[in-house]
């Protein structure tokens, strides 16, 4: 993924190169103008392309020209004047091979294919509420036909706010090149529509000239890509993964339960539990497998106190110790002990537990010098506490602001999902599946990333951030795809399915 400027600075370097503006604008209105022919049902009642006065706009001529060669009905509206001397080209050729220039604003009642080709990449023209309110009455009627090119008018491509009081509401954005950072964030859900990528031709020695931070947007396909850690077949349970979840609370059962699901579903070879005594009661029924060490003590709230367990046991038997699903929130003020920060394996610390933390003296900065690896996997709230001073607008700047801070790594959970490591490197989920957005669903992710971390520190006795992100994608991948349901039980079957596959 690629800011405004950087996408502009490739664009630059591929013309210092060689490459024409004449050629570039040609390869991108070819690669839209074949996107749409490939979908017949978009041009059936024919197209219009809303022309904007720039080099966008430019895009769109082209292929305006391209769907009219191929014998659809198309028409060009341009409510601006053509400042661009390539674009007014492409306009007087258009005008000359006969494709119709409305003088009149289109009507947003047709059925036919709106081709939005404002303003583009770099937005920062405050759009009239009448072309606003025009776009957007197509997308109420038509709710399938208004595309944009690369970024909807009226949105920041960088940062996915709008520009000014509203933007254009797409059915779908075709990002030209690479994706636009901002285009990805939640706040342009609503406003991009199905997000596609049209092909430009940038060449492999400019993308090599991009750092090795560089925002890596991953989706669905990129699960086939990713390395899981593969036992092997030899060794026992317990060098397989051994998982220690601290978990509940007499007000907050369910959440236990849930992660140790999560755990299990990892496939880790041992998980072992602190639990509330309502739960651990029935522990022989619901979770069989798991190995109970004892219970956590109630405070007056409900919560559960856990500032002492962890010097009831030997840490170092474990890979993995995943800490706070359900465990309420109260204020103590030497919850996080020397035991934890002397840990080497890895720490998942989850809700209630990045809720503590917040609460005190040290905040985040008891991290900076824990021994081990830590993995934060806060939702916005979570986050917002433990780190009040960032600004959460903008989830993949945040993200990377606050790995860096308390070296850990963190996996912000929204929409679309951010994984930051300390070094700066990246990942952003790419899909968004409303099914993931339920109840209980952050355990059992809370519980998987700790047994996946576990599986994977126990193979190579190291751990890498892409595991975070690669657990991160196939927990969304689970929750989009599982057809028995959409309930964090059911999601976590088949999630446990899942990984079955990747280990065989």
């Amino acid at each position: 993924m690629v800011s405004s400027e950087q996408m502009q600075n490739i664009e630059k370097e591929m013309f210092s190169m060689g490459m024409p503006v004449e050629s570039l604008m040609e390869k991108v209105g070819i690669g839209i103008s074949t996107w749409i022919l490939d979908r017949q049902g978009l041009i059936e009642n024919g197209a219009i392309v809303l022309v904007g006065p720039g080099h966008n706009g430019g895009d769109g001529l082209v292929v305006a020209r391209e769907l009219y060669i191929a014998g659809v009905d198309i028409s060009i509206w341009c409510p601006f004047p053509l400042k661009k001397e390539l674009t007014q080209k492409h306009f007087d050729y258009a005008i000359r091979i006969g494709i119709e220039n409305l003088e009149q604003k289109p009507d947003s009642n047709s059925d036919s294919l709106w081709i939005e080709a404002l303003f583009g990449l770099g937005q920062s023209r405050i759009i009239s509420d009448e072309i606003v309110h025009l776009l957007n009455t197509k997308k109420k009627f038509s709710p399938e036909k208004l595309i944009s090119i690369d970024v909807p008018a009226g949105l920041d491509s960088d940062n996915g706010n709008i520009i000014s009081n509203t933007s254009c509401i797409a059915s779908s954005t075709l990002s030209l090149g690479l994706f636009k950072s901002g285009l990805i964030q939640d706040s342009a859900i609503d406003f991009v529509g199905d997000l596609e990528r049209v092909d430009i031709g940038i060449p492999d020695k400019i993308l090599a000239d991009l750092p090795e931070t560089q925002p890596l947007r991953i989706s669905f396909s990129d699960l086939a890509t990713f390395v899981w850690p593969k036992p092997s077949k030899s060794k026992s349970k317990y060098q397989r993964g051994r998982v220690l979840v601290v978990a509940g609370s007499e007000k907050y059962r369910g959440a236990a339960s849930l992660a140790l699901n999560g755990a299990l579903a990892s496939g880790a070879g041992s998980v072992s539990a602190f639990l509330p005594n309502s739960v651990s009661s029935s522990l022989w029924s619901t979770h069989p497998e798991v190995l109970l060490l004892g219970d956590l003590n109630t405070f007056q709230n409900g919560s559960s106190d856990f500032s002492k367990v962890f010097n009831e046991v030997d840490l170092n038997k474990y890979d993995s110790i995943l800490l706070g699903p359900g465990l309420g929130i109260v204020k103590e003020k030497d919850c996080f002990g020397y035991a934890l920060k002397e840990f080497k394996g890895l720490l998942i610390l989850d809700a209630d537990a990045i809720n503590r933390l917040s609460l005190t003296s040290k905040g985040y900065r008891w991290l900076v010098d824990r021994k081990g690896t830590t993995w934060l996997t806060p939702h916005i709230g979570e986050f917002k506490r433990l780190f009040p001073l960032i600004d959460c607008s903008n989830p993949l700047k945040a993200g990377i602001e606050a790995a860096k801070i308390c070296n850990s790594s963190v996996l912000l959970k929204c929409a679309h999902s951010v994984i930051s490591d300390p070094d700066g490197r990246t990942w952003q989920i790419g899909k968004v599946s409303s099914s993931v957005a339920r109840t209980g669903l952050g355990d059992v992710l809370a519980g998987f990333v700790s047994g996946v971390g576990a599986s994977g520190l126990s193979t190579t006795k190291k751990l890498d951030t892409e595991l975070l992100a690669a657990s991160a994608l196939m927990h969304a991948y689970a929750g989009a795809f599982c057809s028995k349901g959409s309930t964090a039980s059911t999601i976590c079957t088949f999630l446990g399915e899942l990984i079955k596959k990747e280990n065989t």
